[in-house]
Formats: C-alpha cells, sequence, structure tokens
C-alpha cells in the first residue's frame, strides 16, 4: 500500500508542469468562452437588399405575391416567408419558393380578397454561408392601419441555443488546431513525442475536442436555423432534416473523417512508437505526413464548403484558399502549443533542439501560408479600406491582424532563442581544468546533485532511527518502503523520495536558460493563439463586409422613405466633439394608438450615416401614467434602426427619449415629445 502511495505521488509531482499548463489552457479557454459569451449576437450575412412591394409602401390594391431579394444565395423551408393581415392571420399560400430559380430570391404567393390595411412579412432563411438570418417589414393596402401580427420574441442564432452553438464552434476550431498541430510535429519534427504521455493526451484530446464539437454542432443545427430553444434540438426528424442540408452533410462527412483520423492516431501512438529500424520509421512517417495532410485538407473542407469561402466572388478559387488558410492556421498554432508541452518534459523525454529546429522551419513555413491567403481572404471579404474602419467584420479582422502580429513578434523572439539552444548544443564541450568547467551552472549542479544525496541520506536515516551507522543508512535508503514496519514512515519515505526525483527533473530541465527562454515565448504564443482562435470564430459569424455594403445601400433607400412616415422628428445630439455629433430622425407609422412601425436615421453633421455602439428609446405618456414602453430597436444597416412593432395604446402626446452611447462613457439622452391621434 505504501508502495502504491509512492508511486502515486512520484507520477503527481513528475507531472506538475504538464498539469500547469493544462490548467493555464483552461483558464484560457474560460477567458474566451466569456469573450464569446460577451460577444453581440451574429450579423446576418445574406442581406435583405430588395423587397416587392418596397418597405412600408402604400399600395393602391392587394399584390399577388411578396417578393424578397439577398445579397447572396439563401436556402428556403416551407415557411420561410409568411404573410399576415392586420389581425395576424396568414393570408400567404406557403411553399416560399426561388423566383425564376434565383437562389438569391425568395417569394409566396397571396391569397386573393385581401382586405385594406397594414401587412406584415416575417421571413427568415438560411444564408448561403450557412448563417440564419431573419426579419420582418410591413406594407399596407389602401391605408396603413393597426396590426395585432405577433413576431418571434427571439430571432434565429440568438439565445441560449446560439451561445452554445459559438462555444461548440470555438471548441471545434480549437480541437482541428490541437489534431493538426500537434499531429504535424509529431510526424514532421519529433518523432520521440509520440511516446510521451501529456503530447499524446492533447493530441487525442484535440482529435475528441473535434468530435464532440461536431455531435453538439449537428443536434444545436435545426434550432439554431429555427430560432427555436434547447428542447427543439431533440425533436423526432431534426437531426434527420439538419443532414438534408449543406452545412448538415458538412458535419456528417466531418464525423465520417474524424472515424479514419482514429485509425491514424492509432498508428502514430502505437506501432509508430515502437518502431526501431530508423529508415523504416521514416518510411512510417512519410506515409503518415501523406495520408495526415490529406485529412487535415479535408477536415477543412467542411467548414470552407459551407461558410464564407462558398458564397460570393471567386468560390472557385476561395474555397481551396481558405481550406489551406485553416491548415497553416492549424499547423502553426497547434503545433506551438504541443511544442510548449514538450518543453515542460525534461530533457530526457522532452523535445530536442534539433526538433525545435525541425518545427521552426515548418511554422514559417506555414506563417507564409497564413499571411498570403489571409491577404486574400480580407480583400474578397470587404472589398476596401475603408471597410476595416466602416464595418463590424473589418474591425474584428484588424484586431485578428495586429494578434497575429503579436504572435509574430513572439515567432522571431522564439526562433533567436532555437538559435541560441542550437549553438548551445554544437559547441563542443569544456576542457577539464580550463575556466569554463568552472562554470556557476556546473557549480550549482554540483551542489545540487550534493542535496539529492543529503536529503537522500537523511531520508534513509530518518528511517532506520537514531544511532545507525552510514551502511544502515545505505540500506534502508534502497530497501522497498513495504517492508518498513511503521506504514506511516514507509508513505513519508514515499514522499521524500517522490520530491527528489521530482526535483532532480526539475533542476534538469531548467538547467539550459535558453531553454527557459524559449518556453516562456512560446508559452506567450500559446496565449496570444487562443485569443486568435476567439476572434475568428466571432469572423465566421459576423456579415461580411461587402454584404455589409450592400446592406447599407438597403437601409439607405429605407431611410429615405423615413421622411414620408406620418409622424416625424429630429433629435439633435451632441457626444462629445464633431465625430459624435448628429441627428436622428425618428418616424412612427401610422402614428395612431395601437401598433406603429418605428424608424431611425442616424447621421453625423455632414449627412452621412453614422453608427452607434447602442440605441434605447422609450415612449411615456404622462397624462395617463403610462410608461415607460421601450422600443425593441435593431440594427439594419449603417445608420439606420428599426422596431417592427412598437405599442402605444392611448392618443395624446407622448414623451420619447432616445439614447445614443458611442462609448463605454460617451452618452446622451434627449426628449421630444410626439401626438399620437
Amino acid at each position: 500500500m505504501a508502495a502504491a502511495a509512492r508511486r502515486r505521488v512520484a507520477a503527481l509531482l513528475t507531472v506538475r508542469p504538464a498539469t500547469r499548463l493544462t490548467a493555464l489552457l483552461a483558464v484560457l479557454a474560460g477567458a474566451v468562452a466569456l469573450l464569446l459569451g460577451g460577444a453581440a449576437p451574429a450579423s446576418a450575412h445574406a442581406a435583405l437588399v430588395s423587397t416587392d412591394p418596397a418597405r412600408e409602401s402604400v399600395l393602391a390594391g392587394a399584390p399577388r405575391q411578396v417578393s424578397l431579394g439577398f445579397s447572396e444565395s439563401v436556402l428556403l423551408s416551407a415557411d420561410s416567408v409568411r404573410v399576415l393581415d392586420p389581425d395576424g392571420r396568414r393570408v400567404d399560400e406557403g411553399g416560399a419558393r426561388h423566383t425564376g430559380g434565383d437562389a438569391r430570391t425568395a417569394s409566396v404567393r397571396l391569397r386573393a380578397g385581401l382586405p385594406d390595411g397594414t401587412f406584415t412579412v416575417a421571413w427568415k432563411a438560411v444564408s448561403g454561408d450557412s448563417h440564419p438570418v431573419s426579419g420582418a417589414f410591413t406594407f399596407s393596402v389602401g391605408a396603413p392601419s393597426q396590426t395585432s401580427a405577433a413576431l418571434p420574441e427571439q430571432r434565429a442564432g440568438e439565445g441560449a441555443v446560439g451561445v452554445l452553438y459559438d462555444v461548440a464552434r470555438y471548441v471545434a476550431y480549437g480541437g482541428y488546431a490541437l489534431l493538426v498541430g500537434t499531429g504535424a510535429l509529431l510526424v514532421g519534427c519529433w518523432h520521440r513525442g509520440a511516446a510521451v504521455r501529456p503530447v499524446r493526451r492533447l493530441l487525442l484530446g484535440g482529435w475528441a475536442a473535434m468530435l464532440l464539437s461536431a455531435l453538439a454542432l449537428l443536434l444545436l443545427r435545426g434550432p439554431y436555423t429555427a430560432g427555436g430553444g434547447l428542447g427543439s434540438a431533440f425533436a423526432p426528424g431534426t437531426v434527420r432534416e439538419t443532414l438534408a442540408t449543406g452545412p448538415g452533410t458538412a458535419l456528417a462527412a466531418r464525423l465520417l473523417l474524424l472515424a479514419v483520423a482514429g485509425g491514424f492516431l492509432a498508428v502514430l501512438t502505437g506501432p509508430f512508437t515502437r518502431w526501431t529500424d530508423p529508415a523504416g520509421r521514416r518510411d512510417l512517417a512519410r506515409g503518415l505526413g501523406i495520408g495526415g495532410a490529406v485529412l487535415a485538407l479535408g477536415l477543412a473542407g467542411t467548414w470552407a464548403t459551407v461558410e464564407h469561402a462558398s458564397v460570393g466572388i471567386m468560390p472557385w478559387l476561395s474555397v481551396p484558399v481558405d481550406m489551406l488558410h485553416l491548415v497553416a492556421m492549424a499547423v502553426w498554432l497547434g503545433g506551438v502549443a504541443a511544442l510548449l508541452t514538450g518543453l515542460y518534459r525534461s530533457t530526457g523525454d522532452g523535445v530536442d533542439v534539433r526538433a525545435v529546429t525541425r518545427f521552426s522551419r515548418l511554422a514559417f513555413a506555414a506563417v507564409v501560408v497564413l499571411v498570403a491567403t489571409g491577404a486574400y481572404q480580407s480583400w474578397r471579404q470587404l472589398g476596401s479600406w475603408e471597410a476595416f474602419a466602416t464595418t463590424g467584420y473589418g474591425r474584428l479582422l484588424a484586431l485578428k491582424i495586429g494578434l497575429v502580429a503579436l504572435l509574430l513578434v513572439g515567432a522571431w523572439l522564439s526562433r533567436g532563442r532555437t538559435a541560441r539552444m542550437r549553438a548551445a548544443a554544437d559547441a563542443p564541450p569544456a576542457a577539464v581544468g580550463s575556466p569554463e568547467s568552472a562554470r556557476p551552472e556546473d557549480a550549482n549542479a554540483s551542489a545540487g546533485a550534493g542535496a539529492d544525496a543529503g536529503a537522500g541520506a537523511d531520508a534513509g536515516a530518518g528511517a532506520a532511527g537514531s544511532g545507525t551507522d552510514a551502511g544502515d543508512a545505505g540500506r534502508v535508503r534502497t530497501e522497498d518502503p513495504v517492508r518498513t514496519e511503521d506504514p506511516v514512515r514507509a508513505a513519508q519515505l514515499a514522499r521524500q523520495r517522490a520530491a527528489v526525483a521530482a526535483a532532480r527533473v526539475r533542476r534538469e530541465r531548467d538547467s539550459d536558460p535558453h531553454r527557459a527562454g524559449l518556453r516562456r515565448s512560446v508559452l506567450a504564443e500559446v496565449a496570444v493563439a487562443a485569443a486568435v482562435l476567439a476572434v475568428t470564430t466571432l469572423l465566421t459569424g459576423t456579415q461580411p463586409g461587402r454584404a455589409e455594403a450592400e446592406s447599407t445601400a438597403s437601409a439607405a433607400d429605407a431611410s429615405t422613405a423615413l421622411a414620408d412616415f406620418p409622424v416625424t422628428t429630429t433629435v439633435v445630439h451632441d457626444l462629445c466633439g464633431p465625430t459624435g455629433s448628429g441627428t436622428a430622425l425618428v418616424g412612427l407609422d401610422p402614428g395612431r394608438a395601437g401598433g406603429n412601425r418605428l424608424g431611425v436615421s442616424l447621421k453625423d453633421l455632414n449627412g452621412r450615416p453614422m453608427d452607434v455602439e447602442e440605441l434605447k428609446i422609450s415612449f411615456t405618456l404622462p397624462s395617463k401614467d403610462v410608461g415607460p414602453l421601450t422600443a425593441d430597436v435593431r440594427r439594419v444597416g449603417l445608420g439606420y434602426w428599426t422596431a417592427d412593432r412598437v405599442q402605444l395604446p392611448y392618443a395624446g402626446e407622448w414623451e420619447m427619449d432616445v439614447t445614443l452611447r458611442t462609448s463605454e462613457i460617451d452618452q446622451v439622452t434627449v426628449m421630444r415629445k410626439l401626438r399620437i391621434q
């Protein structure tokens, strides 16, 4: 029993560095989860650019159908477009379809004999890059009227399902980086590492993370695109319907590729570690390298073929470029994490200087590919330099570029320390008696060795009791603790021996200052890499700059129509200087007691559309002590916000409070009075 306790304690103390690394990665993952959880809901990717009838229009007669146009292709379901009359009843014939076979459109036919009044069009779809989009608008026949149409409280892609879906996507990216990067390090740079247990755990952990995240995404995909709750993820037929879509097929392909990758890992962590013939091991490594590259590209394709790269201009080029971008990212970032794990091991089973040098060359090649493919993707998704500052996608991309620049600085420092490690390893040993042979490090090592011996002797002496001679002490020090009559003392002896062994391992690992410096710089790279993966996950859920520009153009048309609303007022605001000052044109349609459509157009002092971090609008009727009633406004384009339904139950003179916030500290609230009929 004491021997078992000794083995457990020794194992615990020996892997303490790896445990600290695991704890650090767990903390980073938690921080990233907070970043993802605190992020704003993902913007739509396929922007609604046109409608027929036009938004807020008043028609002389009832139309025969409602048509919508998008900036990119969309996938439709049977109830993608619903048209509700003033009483909230459906008046469409169902079965939304693409107009003329154009995947960028959606239309639905209306029933005959529609009454006059305001009709609500609620639509939802899945954009070509696999993200859900939804919205609503109104038009009127004859004259505007009150409407009791009820719209979904939660939009597709939001709520708890949206948060879990984003977390699963981040886990998938992280697992992919660990799987591909660790595999590349082991196959291409450090063959012995496949037998090191912490490195194998990292490799298998990446595979397991990808597997579990793929299953979670497959379950959550249905409610994520439909705007449902968590319970609907397990509804009969949900997974079957998901598998019939492009993203579902990609997830199924990912699961199949992960099954093949399981065989790859079995060979890498099994026969490959036991191969004794150097030539045979090189041949096996070459085969594993080719197979691993094919698997890495295939797994990358399960993202590239259904996300941003698959829609827009030149998809025939952007899809393979995106696949190369993902593989290069994984080789670099995942390989750095695996390298750090190896650097925390002792020099006996840790990564050696030759392996570090080989990985440095591999990482440099990956960075070249990453920068080249990233430059192309940036141009394709943004389209202009101004989009870096004027679009959410551009600002996130600028943040990612800054983080990658930090990674490059860390990589440059690591390459310098690697060169010094290599130079120290290649230097001939100093001659005995020379000044170099009496370096402080050697003196410390000798003192440490003496301390180890002393600790061992003390432990032996303590076990034998007072009065024993040196021979007794030596005999007890080599004696199995299980034979010691006192089990408590035996356990204490085991702990002491384990502590001495662990101290020797740590001293051997930390004796090289160049290796310790490299470990610190690589640790910093891993920390920044976790943030890069988080920003990458947010980018995949954010509307690209080109699509946002088209959405802004559509919002500008709606802003022009806002001037024709029955009730309008202009709010002048001043938020700390010219960049925060401007006007807000607020309109209500039909401007009567009951349900109203709200539109807000924000412009700067030069008349250009401007954005704010947050916009809040509330209404109060002092004469009847009603309010404040908060309007659920949402941003639909640069400088244009809307609320589909604002309930003002009574006629009278209402007070409207408009709150605009441009930063954490710059905020202003302006009150205006409105007459509601």
